[in-house]
């Protein structure tokens, strides 16, 4: 039987409708509904229409309808109020085109200017540095960050704490839900959220110190103890930050599992506990010496080998010798820098060094040989006849040995001649003699000269 022609008439107009529906009325984009669904506005079909006209949300009821169908299935829920999560990039000061490398400079500022230690009569320094701790976790990791940066801070804040747009036990069962399928990470989000915020890498605190040696200290090279104050280990509490004898009891929220798990359909999310920080246990009460900090600030003595040829100001840095790590495994790095003294016959001039030499009035006129100091002993310097006040020699391998190359560098005899003070009577009848024929021989080139013009 055929269609009579006012049926076909109404299919051909619902087609038409449907057409021009489609393109006067596009489609939310998928990340434009992630979006929407971690603030929590897929509450109705009314959110997605907000602000058209009343003919507008009547015809886009079939898309909608569709859209929820797909997204919010069999529920009507309302969504709760934003946390108003601090913006994870303006904690650290940067913008969000940052590259790793400004991430992780910004972060290290912070946490050395933020830190507990250095900090402890300011309340509001370890929340701050906490924060900047949970910042960094998230940005310097490149599959966090691009997450973080598509869902905002609100909806990472409620996924990471527990809890999803609408609350433990909410749409979302207390995780992510269709995020996991939205992203394509169905199957890796326990990976994204295991140990969060507890694989830092900061260590203990680093150290700066200085050491004074002697000239020959840094030429020949020696081994000092160096004391300096840093953070150490506690006594009282053994390093453990509470009492001793205290009993750390289970975790009630994660049940000493360290993690908490939330299902909702097929999907199961994985997180760190946030009461315990993972260790499933939790205690009542702190070492009073270091507040449950597990270090305190001491003293600490370290031995410090001086390499030979080290010069003024070099710094010499040493591998976990600093400040004790509050998780004991990775204690800072100690940087001593090097203070040597003047010496009163040697000067330096990198692998080179330099000497004084006085010469009396007749062995600069005559010549001869005198006594010379170097780094390894006296030596015997021949003098040339006529020798100028200022003039050197140079002896070849007496400098300091380089540390890059085998040689050694040179040392430098500078000449100065002394004028005495105080003479005898026969030392001056014979300086005046010598004065008469110095002059007699001026007289003599002088007539020459004359007669030849």
């Amino acid at each position: 039987m055929r269609p009579s022609s006012a049926r076909m008439a109404f299919w051909f107009a619902r087609r038409s409708l449907r057409s021009k529906l489609a393109e006067e009325t596009p489609i939310p984009t998928l990340e434009d509904s992630a979006r929407w669904l971690a603030s929590g506005s897929c509450s109705s079909s009314r959110n997605f229409v907000h602000g058209r006209s009343g003919v507008a949300r009547s015809r886009i009821g079939t898309i909608s309808g569709a859209f929820q169908r797909h997204f919010c299935p069999n529920r009507s829920f309302r969504g709760t109020p934003s946390l108003s999560a601090r913006d994870y990039y303006d904690v650290l000061g940067v913008n969000k085109n940052a590259s790793a490398s400004d991430i992780k400079k910004a972060y290290y500022a912070l946490a050395k200017k933020l830190h507990p230690d250095i900090n402890k009569d300011d309340a509001e320094a370890e929340k701050k540095f906490q924060e900047v701790q949970r910042a960094y976790e998230v940005l310097k990791d490149e599959e966090k960050r691009n997450l973080y940066d598509q869902v905002g801070p609100d909806a990472f804040e409620q996924a990471a704490s527990g809890g999803g747009p609408g609350g433990p036990g909410g749409p979302f069962g207390g995780g992510f839900g269709p995020f996991e399928d939205i992203f394509g990470m169905n199957g890796g989000m326990n990976d994204f959220f295991k140990n969060m915020f507890r694989d830092r890498d900061y260590g203990g605190q680093d150290i700066k110190a200085s050491l004074e040696i002697s000239f020959m200290e840094a030429v020949q090279g020696c081994t000092k103890t160096l004391t300096f104050q840093a953070p150490v280990n506690c006594e009282t509490c053994g390093g453990t930050g509470v009492p001793p004898g205290t009993r750390p009891e289970t975790c009630k929220p994660c049940r000493g599992s360290g993690m908490i798990f939330m299902q909702n359909g097929p999907f199961r999310l994985q997180t760190t506990c946030s009461h315990c920080g993972g260790s499933g246990k939790t205690v009542k009460t702190f070492c009073k010496s270091c507040k449950g900090q597990r270090v305190v600030r001491g003293t600490k003595t370290v031995k410090v080998d001086v390499v030979s040829g080290v010069d003024d100001n070099e710094t010499i840095k040493i591998y976990r010798s600093g400040g004790a790590d509050p998780e004991s495994n990775q204690p800072g790095d100690l940087y001593v820098t090097i203070k040597v003294r003047e010496d009163p016959v040697f000067r330096r001039d990198k692998s080179d060094i330099h000497v004084d030499a006085v010469l009396s009035v007749t062995q600069a006129i005559l010549g001869g040989t005198i006594q010379v100091p170097t780094l390894t002993g006296d030596v015997v310097v021949k003098v040339r006849a006529g020798t100028q006040p200022g003039q050197m020699v140079v002896l070849k391998g007496k400098g300091i040995k380089t540390r890059s190359k085998s040689y050694y560098g040179d040392q430098y005899v500078h000449f100065s001649v002394t004028i005495p003070a105080n003479l005898t009577h026969r030392q001056r009848t014979l300086i005046e003699e010598f004065a008469k024929e110095e002059q007699g021989d001026d007289e003599k080139v002088e007539t020459a000269a004359r007669a030849s013009g």
